[in-house]
C-alpha cells in the first residue's frame, strides 16, 4: 500500500471525480494499469481488461471472459466477489483502486443471487455473516425456509390468470358500507370511461353505471373491441382476453366487485401481455423425551464476567444480579451475586440457586442477567452512620433455560451484553446476544449437566395423561368471574371458553406456567377454544405470552384477516416480531406465507424489516427472513434492488446538499444539487424506480428543476417526477426517526377504514410514510396544498397579525374553487377537519401549529409531522404550549359555517360527525390499544412502557359506557372551541420565531 493511502472513502464521496486509475491482476500473472470512468459498469470494464490484455504475453491462455469474475476488497475490509457485472464501480466502492481476476467456481446463478441478497439486505452470506455465526439453529432455520419460500414460489408459477393477477395487483377497494352508502345516494349517475388499447393511440369514451359489475358483464369489452376495430385489423377476441388497467399505475381493475368500489381511472390492457415468472427442502427431527421428574433440582451456574471500559465509572465493586421469567412473570425471587473488586476480567465462579424445581420450569423461561456496579455514597459531613450505597446498572442479556430443539440447555456459554437500561433486569428484551463483542462486557455462565443423557422439556400428552385434582365448578355469577380471585378464575375457566372467550388473555396470565398439569390443561384448553377476532387475537403477541401453543392459537386466529386488514397490523406484527423467543416460530412463517402470496405485503414486510438491518439486536433474526423472501421472490430482487441504488443515491445527495448548505447560499447550493442530479449515475439510478411508498407507483422521469430541498435542520429532498399521465413528488429526510410519524399515520388510516365501515366518510388523507434505514425514510408530497401558516400570511398585511385572520382560509378556498365549486370544497373541509380533530384528540397529537396543518385547493385539511403523540406536548419555559383538546379555531368555525355568523345548523352537523366518529373510535378502542401495545417493541421515546398507553385509554374512554364516553368528548369540544384564542397566541409566536430564525 502507498505510504499515506488508506482507503478511497473520500474518493467515492467525491461527486466531481469523473476518472480513477485501476490497477488490475490477471490469472496469468499480468498487471495492467488504466483509468476507468468511476460510472462504468463492471462488464464495461472486463470488456476494457480483454482489450488491454490482447497485447499482453499469455493472453491466449485466457479463457472466455465469462469463465472469470473480478474480486476486491470493498470498504468493509472484506473481499467481495462482483458476480452482480451490471453494478457500477462507484456503487461497489473499493477499499483500494485494485480488481483481482479469478476463475468462477460453483453454480453462477446461485452466486449472482447471493451476491444480490447480499447487497440488498446489508449482510453477506456466503462467507461471513450468518454462515460465520456456526450456530445450527441458523443453518437449520435457513434450510428449512429457503425450502419453504421456493415451493411456494413454485406454487405461484402454476397459477391461473386472475389467482396470479391477486397476487402480483391486489384491487385497491374501499369498504364496503361506503360504497353501498355512494351507490343509493349515486345510483342515477354514470361514470365517463375512457377506453384505450395498449400499443393504440386511438381512444374511445363510454358511459357506464356507477354500480357496473365487472364480473359477468361483457358489454365493456365487447363495445370497446368492436370499437377498436375500426383502427386496427380484426381478429378473434374474447373479453376473458381483456383487463381494466389504472392509468399510469401497475394496478388493474378485476374481480367480483362494482365499479364504484376502486378508487381509480381506467385503460384497457391485453391480459396476455401480462407474464409471470417466479421461483424452492422440510426438515425432521426425532427428539427422546424424558420426563422431567427431579422436583427439588436447582440451576447451578458459575459465572465468569470480562468487563471493559470501567475506567471512566466510579464504583468499587461489580455485582450480578439474575432471574427466571416466563413472559413479564417472574418465576422465583432474584438472585444476586457477590460482591467482587473492579478489574478487567472479574471473576465470580460462583453457584447461584433459583427457588425452583428443574421439573417446574415453563418452557419459555428465560433467564435474564444485570450486571452493576456499587457505589459508596459518602456525605461531606462525617456521622455515626454507614456510607449509603447505590447502584449503577452498567449492562444486560438474556438467553433461554431450553434451546430451540426444546432441550435444556447444559455446558457453558458466552453472553455478550447490552447497554444497561433504567430497570436491572429486561425480560422483555432480546434473547440474541451483542454482535459487537469487541466493545461489551462478556458472561461466561455454565449450566449444570443435572442428568448423564439430555433433558426435554415433555410433550404436553404425556403431562396430558396424570390425573388432575383441579375442580371445574359451573358458577353462574359473572360478576365473580371478574372481581374474585385467581383461584376462582381457574376454576371457572370452561365457563370463559365458553361465555367469554375474547377475555383469554386475563385467563393465560393466571396460569401457573411452572406446573405442568396447569399448562397441559390449558393446551387442551386452547385447542377447543374459539377462533378470536383480530382485535382481541392481537394482544396475544405480546412479550407476556411466550407460551408456543398459545402463540400458534393467536396465529391461528389471524390467518382468518383478508390480505387488506394484515396489511393494517403489518408494522406491528414484524415489531413483534421481536418477542419471539427462536428463529423458527409460527409468526415468521406466517408472515413469509402471506408475503408470497401478495406482492404488496411482500414489499413493505421487505421495507419494515429492512429498515431495522442497522439494530444488533434484531439484524440476524430480520436478515435471515429478508433472506427467505428473497430467494421466495426471485422476480421481485430486481425491483427491489433499483429501489435500494435510488435510496442511496438520495443519501448521497442529501449529504452534499447538507455539506454545500454550510459553505454557500441557498441559491447556490440549490443549484449545485441539479448539476449533481443531472449527472448519468443519479439520472440512471433515480428514474424508472418503483415507488418504495407505494409499489403500483413507477417514479419514471426525474424532474430536475423542479427538485429543491427544505429548509429544516436535516435538509430533506423535495423530488418531482413526470409520469405519462401525472406529477408524483415524494421527500426524502436522513436524519429524523420517521416511525412514529409512519405509526400516527398508520393509525389515522385505520380510523378511516372504521369510519367508512360504518358510512362515515370524513375525507382523511392518510398521506404515504415509509422508514427505509436507520433514521432514513420516505414522504409522498400531497400535490395542491398548502400550510395555514402561508395562506394566512399571504393573505395578510402583516406577519404578526396573520394568525388572527379569520377570512385567510375562507378567501384562499374561494380563489381556489370559483362558482359552484366552493360548496363541495366547504363540504371537504368540514369532513376533513370533523375528522382530524376525533384523530388528534384521540392519539394526543402535540405541537400542532399552523405550519403542521395543511389544506389542499379541494378543501381537505390534514395534519403533518407528527413528533409527539400521546399526550406528550411542548412546553416552553415551564409553560405548556398546547393548552386545547385538539385544533378547532373560529377561522374553521368561519369556513364551516359558510363565512356567515348565523350559519349554526352548519356547526351542529360539523359536531355531530366529531360526536359519531368518536363513538366509532371508542367501540373499537380495544384495538388501538393493541396496536400501541405491541409498538413498544419498536422503542420509540414516547412509547416505551405501559405507561405511554395510559393517555390513550383515557381518551377512548375505556371501562365507559357510550354514554359517558361521549358526555366526556363534548367536555372537551367544548373547552377546544372556547379556549382556541390560545392556539392562535401560540400560532403566531411560532410564526414570529420561524421569521426570526
Amino acid at each position: 500500500m502507498p505510504p499515506g493511502v488508506y482507503g478511497m472513502q473520500d474518493v467515492w464521496e467525491r461527486e466531481d471525480r469523473q476518472q480513477i486509475t485501476m490497477e488490475f491482476l490477471l490469472p496469468t500473472g499480468i498487471y495492467l494499469n488504466f483509468p476507468v470512468a468511476c460510472s462504468d459498469t463492471i462488464s464495461t470494464i472486463k470488456k476494457m481488461v480483454w482489450k488491454n490484455a490482447r497485447n499482453e504475453p499469455l493472453f491466449s491462455a485466457l479463457s472466455d471472459p465469462d469463465a472469470y469474475v473480478f474480486t476486491c476488497i470493498n470498504m468493509t475490509a472484506e473481499r467481495e466477489e462482483l458476480e452482480d457485472e451490471q453494478r457500477r464501480l462507484c456503487d461497489v466502492r473499493l477499499f483500494l483502486p485494485i480488481l483481482r481476476l479469478v476463475a468462477r467456481e460453483g453454480d453462477r446463478v446461485e452466486k449472482l443471487i447471493t451476491t444480490q441478497i447480499s447487497l440488498l439486505i446489508g449482510k453477506g452470506l456466503c462467507h461471513h455473516e450468518f454462515e460465520s455465526q456456526k450456530n445450527h439453529e441458523v443453518n437449520e432455520f435457513r434450510t428449512k425456509m429457503r425450502i419453504f419460500c421456493e415451493e411456494h414460489a413454485q406454487v405461484r408459477q402454476m397459477l391461473p390468470w386472475e389467482p396470479w393477477m391477486e397476487f402480483n395487483f391486489p384491487c385497491d377497494l374501499e369498504p364496503c358500507c361506503v360504497v353501498a352508502q355512494s351507490g343509493k345516494s349515486r345510483s342515477v349517475k354514470k361514470i365517463l370511461v375512457n377506453v384505450k388499447f395498449e400499443g393504440s393511440e386511438v381512444s374511445e369514451f363510454m358511459l357506464i353505471y356507477h354500480s357496473f359489475m365487472l364480473s359477468g358483464n361483457s358489454f365493456l369489452w365487447y363495445n370497446a373491441i368492436k370499437k377498436s376495430t375500426v383502427f386496427r385489423a380484426a381478429k378473434q377476441e374474447k373479453p376473458e382476453d381483456y383487463t381494466l388497467q389504472v392509468n399510469g399505475r401497475w394496478e388493474f381493475i378485476y374481480g367480483e366487485y362494482p365499479l364504484c368500489q376502486f378508487k381509480v381511472s381506467l385503460k384497457v390492457t391485453t391480459s396476455s401481455r401480462l407474464h409471470s415468472y417466479s421461483t424452492t427442502l422440510s426438515d425432521s427431527r426425532t427428539h427422546v423425551f424424558l420426563n422431567l421428574i427431579l422436583l427439588f433440582s436447582y440451576f447451578f451456574f458459575c459465572i465468569y464476567i470480562l468487563f471493559y471500559s470501567l475506567q471512566s465509572l466510579s464504583f468499587s465493586q461489580l455485582v450480578v444480579q439474575a432471574g427466571l421469567f416466563h413472559g413479564s412473570e417472574l418465576l422465583c425471587k432474584v438472585v444476586i451475586s457477590n460482591e467482587v473488586s473492579v478489574c478487567s476480567e472479574p471473576v465470580w465462579d460462583q453457584k447461584l440457586v433459583f427457588d425452583i424445581g428443574v421439573s417446574d420450569l415453563p418452557r419459555m423461561s428465560r433467564l435474564c442477567f444485570a450486571l452493576y456496579g456499587v457505589i459508596e455514597k459518602t456525605k461531606k459531613r462525617p456521622t455515626k452512620k454507614k456510607n449509603k450505597r447505590a447502584d449503577c446498572p452498567l449492562a444486560w442479556v438474556n438467553t433461554m433455560v431450553f434451546d430451540y430443539k426444546d432441550q435444556l440447555k447444559t455446558g457453558e456459554f458466552s453472553l455478550s451484553t447490552w447497554p444497561s437500561v433504567p430497570d436491572l433486569l429486561n425480560p422483555m428484551g432480546t434473547v440474541e446476544k451483542n454482535p459487537n463483542i469487541d466493545s461489551t462486557a462478556g458472561l461466561l455462565i455454565r449450566f449444570p449437566n443435572i442428568r448423564p443423557h439430555p433433558l426435554y422439556y415433555p410433550p404436553i400428552e404425556k403431562v396430558r395423561g396424570k390425573k388432575s385434582n383441579v375442580l371445574i365448578v359451573d358458577n353462574k355469577n359473572y360478576t365473580e368471574f371478574f372481581e374474585d380471585e385467581k383461584e376462582l378464575l381457574w376454576k371457572l375457566r370452561e365457563e370463559v371458553r365458553q361465555r367469554y372467550p375474547e377475555s383469554l388473555p386475563k385467563l393465560l396470565l393466571i396460569t401457573k406456567w411452572n406446573k405442568h398439569e396447569d399448562v397441559a390443561q390449558m393446551v387442551g384448553l386452547l385447542r377447543k377454544w374459539p377462533e378470536l377476532p383480530a382485535i382481541h387475537a392481537l394482544e396475544l403477541l405480546d412479550y407476556s405470552f411466550p407460551d408456543p401453543h398459545v402463540r400458534s392459537f393467536t396465529i391461528r386466529c389471524l390467518r382468518n384477516l383478508r390480505d387488506d386488514e394484515l396489511f393494517q397490523y403489518l408494522l406491528q406484527l414484524v415489531q413483534v416480531l421481536k418477542y419471539e423467543s427462536y428463529l423458527d416460530c409460527d409468526l415468521t412463517c406466517f408472515l413469509l406465507k402471506r408475503a408470497l402470496a401478495n406482492k404488496k405485503i411482500g414489499h413493505f414486510l421487505f421495507w419494515h424489516l429492512r429498515s431495522e438491518m442497522h439494530v444488533p439486536s434484531v439484524s440476524l433474526r430480520f436478515g435471515l427472513i429478508l433472506e427467505a423472501y428473497c430467494r421466495g421472490s426471485i422476480f421481485h430482487i430486481k425491483s427491489l434492488m433499483k429501489q435500494n441504488e435510488a435510496l442511496n443515491k438520495m443519501k448521497a445527495l442529501n449529504d452534499f446538499v447538507k455539506s454545500g448548505s454550510q459553505k454557500a447560499t441557498r441559491i447556490q447550493t440549490t443549484e449545485d444539487m441539479k448539476v449533481c442530479i443531472k449527472q448519468d449515475t443519479y439520472m440512471e439510478a433515480l428514474s424508472d424506480v418503483v415507488s418504495p411508498l407505494n409499489p403500483s407507483i413507477v417514479l419514471c422521469e426525474l424532474c430536475t428543476d423542479k427538485c429543491k430541498f427544505m429548509d429544516s435542520k436535516m435538509k430533506p429532498l423535495w423530488l418531482m417526477y413526470k409520469n405519462k399521465y401525472d406529477h408524483v413528488g415524494i421527500i426524502f429526510k436522513n436524519g429524523d426517526d420517521l416511525r412514529q410519524d409512519m405509526l400516527t399515520l398508520q393509525m389515522i388510516q385505520l380510523m378511516d377504514v372504521l369510519w367508512k365501515t360504518e358510512g362515515l366518510d370524513l375525507r382523511m388523507l392518510p398521506y404515504g410514510c415509509l422508514s427505509t434505514g436507520n433514521k432514513t425514510g420516505l414522504i409522498e408530497v400531497v400535490k395542491n396544498s398548502d400550510t395555514i401558516a402561508n395562506i394566512q400570511r399571504n393573505n395578510s398585511n402583516s406577519a404578526a397579525t396573520a394568525a388572527f385572520n379569520k377570512d385567510a382560509l375562507l378567501n384562499w378556498l374561494k380563489s381556489k374553487n370559483p362558482g359552484d365549486k366552493l360548496d363541495q370544497a366547504i363540504e371537504e373541509f368540514t369532513l376533513s377537519c370533523a375528522g382530524y380533530c376525533v384523530a388528534t384528540y384521540v392519539l394526543g397529537i402535540g405541537d400542532r401549529h399552523s405550519d403542521n396543518i395543511m389544506i389542499r385547493e379541494t378543501g381537505q385539511l390534514f395534519h403533518i409531522d407528527f413528533g409527539h403523540f400521546l399526550g406528550n406536548f411542548k412546553s416552553k419555559f415551564g409553560i405548556n404550549r398546547e393548552r386545547v383538546p385538539f385544533i378547532l379555531t373560529y377561522d374553521f368555525v368561519h369556513v364551516i359555517q359558510e363565512g356567515r355568523t348565523n350559519n349554526s345548523e352548519k356547526f351542529e352537523r360539523f359536531r355531530e360527525c366529531c360526536e359519531q366518529a368518536y363513538k366509532i373510535l371508542c367501540r373499537n378502542g380495544t384495538l388501538f390499544v393493541n396496536l400501541f401495545a405491541l409498538m413498544k417493541a419498536a422503542g420509540l421515546p414516547e412509547l416505551s412502557s405501559s405507561k405511554d398507553i395510559q393517555y390513550l385509554k383515557d381518551s377512548l374512554a375505556l371501562g365507559k359506557s357510550e354514554e359517558e364516553a361521549l358526555k366526556n368528548f363534548k367536555v372537551k369540544f367544548n373547552e377546544a372551541l372556547r379556549e382556541s384564542w390560545k392556539t392562535k397566541v401560540n400560532w403566531m409566536m411560532h410564526t414570529f420565531a420561524k421569521d426570526n430564525r
